[in-house]
């Protein structure tokens, strides 16, 4: 089977967010047009080592993919298409990551007339003061604003990210976000709880002793604030984080949680070919410097053992609401779920964290709550 999917990373920010580990660097004084012009140059080695069928999904994430130019975005994009011959942009799902207040409606008429057709912006929360906290540069008032624009420009299309869990950060606090999201009348939703992770300011903070984190009682009760409104506002929940109106789930999330492979493209990207995990180099200098020497630019290969690929398989597919299909795990590694899993399965189903239903192992609603703890158990059969 062939990679459907592509990431495409752009690891520049105009500022830097309080939570963020990803890959990203400070835009001013970057090389960016060498940078798209490396991208470029990946894409097109990447095709001719790993050829594809068809394209399904394209995610421009980041970073801020929208701190580029017009053009210096309008060149990565076509890049896109050229590389991945995507001859007809309207049958697949083509994402490009947003901040409120980041894109001018001429950049954004160009995203589409380029192919974008789905647009994911980074809310985060519409507490002013919350923003401020995490790091963010936006007010509350432009996620509207670039929702409005989009719309205009022709998106049909839209998702934001939400977070909670947040220092500080009330349940009221976020039911109000809750209430904001529902009124900008959009098609999906992500949510999740902060994470803190190494090598960010929170990680430092929280060392410090000076990051006042809600309870997890707190955490799961905003949790349970989100399934409940967002549910009650017309949204699926068809994944343990994401929420979608009929027909608008994310093609390119998917990919992931059902462990399929895909295409990761620029610095610090990872990818999924053939069984073998990579990483791309994460510094500009290096991922550049191998462009350069004629090099596709890996850090990191890890061949996936088929054990751990059904690892994968269920500690990712059991995050869909719809689960893990007991008949298309068969098909995928040649033996029943039962015969590698069958006692985990079994203690899961005594704790009531998951059930079986029309072939498929799916969490239930304790499960949901408890989600990390049940991966962990297909984890612990390595």
């Amino acid at each position: 089977m062939k990679p459907k999917a592509v990431y495409v990373h752009v690891p520049f920010c105009e500022q830097i967010c309080h939570y963020c580990d990803f890959n990203k660097f400070f835009l001013k004084n970057q090389p960016v047009t060498e940078y798209l012009m490396d991208c470029d140059t990946e894409m097109e080695r990447t095709v001719e080592t790993f050829p594809y069928d068809i394209i399904q999904s394209v995610y421009v994430g980041g970073g801020t993919p929208t701190s580029l130019s017009t053009n210096q975005l309008q060149t990565l994009l076509r890049s896109v298409r050229t590389h991945f011959n995507i001859k007809e942009p309207e049958s697949i799902e083509f994402t490009v990551e947003v901040n409120p207040g980041s894109a001018d409606e001429e950049k954004l008429t160009m995203m589409r007339r380029e192919g974008a057709n789905r647009l994911s912006i980074g809310v985060q929360t519409f507490d002013e003061g919350l923003l401020e906290k995490i790091g963010r540069d936006h007010k509350p008032d432009d996620v509207q604003e670039t929702i409005d624009r989009s719309r205009r420009a022709g998106f049909e299309n839209i998702s934001i990210d939400l977070m909670f869990g947040l220092p500080g950060q009330t349940i009221e606090q976020f039911e109000e976000t809750l209430e904001r999201a529902l009124a900008l009348n959009i098609e999906h939703v992500s949510a999740y709880s902060l994470k803190v992770e190494a090598k960010t300011v929170f990680y430092q903070l929280m060392k410090k002793g000076k990051l006042p984190l809600p309870t997890e009682d707190t955490e799961a009760d905003m949790y349970e604030r989100l399934i409940e409104k967002l549910t009650g506002g017309g949204f699926t929940m068809y994944e343990i984080s994401n929420f979608a109106k009929p027909g608008r789930e994310s093609r390119h999330n998917l990919t992931y949680w059902e462990n399929e492979q895909y295409y990761g493209i620029g610095a610090g990207a990872h990818s999924y070919i053939n069984g073998v995990r990579r990483r791309n180099h994460g510094p500009l200098s290096k991922y550049m410097n191998a462009i350069q020497e004629g090099q596709l630019p890996y850090l990191e290969e890890h061949t996936v053992p088929v054990k751990e690929q059904m690892e994968e398989e269920m500690f990712m597919g059991l995050r869909k609401r719809i689960g893990v299909s007991m008949a298309r795990f068969e098909e995928k590694y040649g033996c029943t779920m039962e015969s590698v899993f069958g006692g985990t399965i079994d203690q899961l189903k005594k704790r009531e964290l998951v059930t079986i239903n029309q072939g498929r192992i799916q969490l239930t609603e304790k499960g949901r709550f408890l989600g990390n703890e049940v991966f962990e158990q297909f984890l612990l059969q390595r």
